[in-house]
């Protein structure tokens, strides 16, 4: 995602990574019988009343054991930030405790958003995953409110290890990481190197192949199009490029446009949305991250990490992501999984995007709940 935002302001060049050819029929008419897909109606419009001070409730096609579905409001999320050194760097991080204080919380979970998002990405997820759990999210180094350092060389092993120093220093209990793209391998990452069981369980919702398109080497339309990704990676490294390269992509315009290229519900793409990714991308510091990010290693890939992860893992993946496909590398690899990890469950979700807990949330917590709900307690 991050290099398609930067193609997306290079002149007449659009760039999809690791895109679909259009054929959504991936699998010649046949999916294999471990893909569980989810069937909804052609568009969700959530008929949205006030239930109190931080959210608004919708209708749920769910059944009766799923929560009804609640948008926090985004400022009162923003208003809950609390912050957290890390090498000297703050990081924000709001916490959401379980709403039934009386029974103790099942689980403690970690959001972790993806490439250009922050806290409030989870705007329909956190009251919900409440109701039952104590749920905390962070904003990574580099995005949302946490610092954006000038001089720091972002990677995903740097990623990785802030999720489990807060988790050790922070929550300091075993928690469930819950991560979408770019923060799914960091989660990933994270729960390969964790040395003192502080992950209990994985949660990745299209998952990401590496922090950049880099990674990406045994598809064939990549590797098209590597001369001009490392022509990017050229002209990102001229300051006065970038800053105009950066300065189109977070047009309001633009980013709505490259959001609705990546989700499947339409109508969950909203100014509020937009907003939550164009209000970060103004602070000082956001350009630097925006070129290490694209420029800098694309890390550890999946597929060398998930064989050393033995924990529970529930991977939910939007099957119109035009990023990270399912018949890409990436989602071919995840797909195979349940057949060869007896530790891995896959829900594929159809219609939905590249982030499908903002997509469509309603279909995440109908897999993501039960799933935890037959998990051990903490």
């Amino acid at each position: 995602m991050a290099a398609a935002a930067a193609a997306a302001a290079v002149g007449p060049w659009r760039i999809r990574a690791d895109v679909s050819t259009g054929n959504h029929n991936h699998y010649n008419g046949r999916r294999p019988s471990f893909l569980i897909h989810e069937r909804q109606p052609r568009s969700f419009r959530p008929k949205s009343f006030r239930t109190g001070f931080l959210g608004a409730a919708v209708a749920s096609s769910s059944s009766s054991t799923i929560p009804e579905l609640v948008k926090a409001d985004v400022e009162e999320m923003r208003g809950r930030g609390q912050k957290w050194n890390w090498k000297g760097y703050n990081i924000n991080y709001v916490v959401f405790p379980a709403v039934a204080p009386a029974a103790p919380s099942t689980h403690n979970l970690l959001l972790v958003h993806g490439f250009g998002a922050s806290i409030p990405h989870w705007r329909w997820n956190v009251l919900t995953l409440s109701q039952s759990c104590t749920v905390y999210a962070i904003d990574l180094l580099g995005f949302g409110s946490s610092d954006k350092p000038p001089d720091f060389q972002y990677t995903m092993e740097s990623w990785a290890e802030l999720i489990l120093d807060f988790c050790h220093q922070v929550i300091q209990k075993p928690t469930i990481l819950v991560g979408n793209s770019v923060g799914s391998l960091a989660c990933v990452l994270a729960a390969a190197t964790d040395s003192k069981s502080l992950v209990r369980g994985l949660v990745l919702l299209n998952c990401a192949g590496g922090m950049n398109n880099k990674a990406i080497v045994d598809d064939w339309r990549i590797k098209l199009l590597f001369p001009l990704l490392w022509f990017i990676d050229f002209l990102l490294r001229q300051r006065s490029i970038a800053s105009k390269i950066f300065n189109r992509v977070k047009q309001s315009d633009n980013l709505k446009n490259i959001l609705s290229s990546v989700y499947g519900n339409k109508d969950s793409v909203d100014d509020e949305l937009v907003e939550i990714i164009k209000g970060p991308a103004d602070d000082e510091g956001a350009l630097d991250a925006f070129v290490s990010i694209i420029t800098g290693p694309p890390g550890p890939n999946p597929v060398q990490l998930m064989p050393q992860i033995s924990i529970p893992v529930l991977i939910l993946w939007g099957d119109q992501d035009p990023f990270t496909p399912l018949d890409g590398p990436v989602g071919k690899y995840f797909a195979t999984l349940p057949s060869q990890l007896p530790n891995v469950t896959l829900s594929v979700l159809e219609g939905v995007g590249h982030c499908p807990h903002d997509d469509r949330p309603e279909l995440v917590h109908e897999k993501l709940l039960p799933w935890l709900a037959h998990l051990p307690q903490s």
